[in-house]
């Protein structure tokens, strides 16, 4: 999200929320977020869990990132739903069972790894007919998408072979909104030293 807001210019407060840890999993955030989950949005009285609910949020709030043309904003809100439910869930499934499972199951890492490389290669062909994920806009699906191939290496996901895929990549770490919340997220993962 912090893309998200600093595409917008909104002021934000940036909170880590340790899930090995098991914060998200604590009373005061359950009462906040009752599925237990990152990342949780307050904007105001407004209090939303899930990527894609938040970003359509910040999105109409200021009345940028979604097309206000019917088709286009249809468009944005396919991909957006594309990541919600294909991309994220499939990458960080994949990376899960190659990298962090304490008893990794061969056949979960092959389906996983299949389904994020099957979905990076719709992508490859969308973004071969369109500079973004919108088309001609750029929109929230664009920074949805982002994130997961930000850490495209904990899937198993390459951009080799997929040149439409890497020029998107590179006008997307092109754009400094994107640099500011790369480096706001490093930021809050990266221990302080006194």
């Amino acid at each position: 999200m912090p893309i998200a807001l600093e595409e917008l210019g909104l002021p934000y407060d940036l909170r880590a929320v340790n899930i090995r840890a098991g914060e998200q999993k604590s009373d005061a955030y359950v009462a906040l977020n009752p599925n237990a989950k990152v990342p949780l949005l307050v904007d105001g009285d407004v209090v939303l869990a899930e990527s894609g609910a938040i970003l359509i949020h910040l999105a109409e709030r200021t009345g940028r990132l979604l097309p206000t043309d019917a088709r286009a904003r249809a468009r944005a809100l396919e991909w957006l739903m594309v990541q919600v439910s294909g991309t994220g869930p499939a990458f960080g499934q994949s990376g899960y069972w190659q990298k962090l499972a304490s008893d990794p199951v061969p056949a979960a890492i092959a389906r996983y790894q299949t389904e994020s490389d099957r979905l990076a290669d719709l992508i490859e062909a969308h973004l071969g007919r369109n500079t973004w994920f919108a088309g001609p806009d750029y929109s929230i699906a664009d920074i949805a998408h982002f994130g997961w191939f930000w850490r495209r290496d904990f899937a198993g996901v390459s951009l080799d072979a997929r040149p439409n895929l890497a020029r998107w990549y590179a006008a997307m770490e092109a754009r400094p909104a994107v640099a500011r919340g790369v480096a706001a997220t490093l930021a809050l993962a990266t221990p302080k030293t006194a």
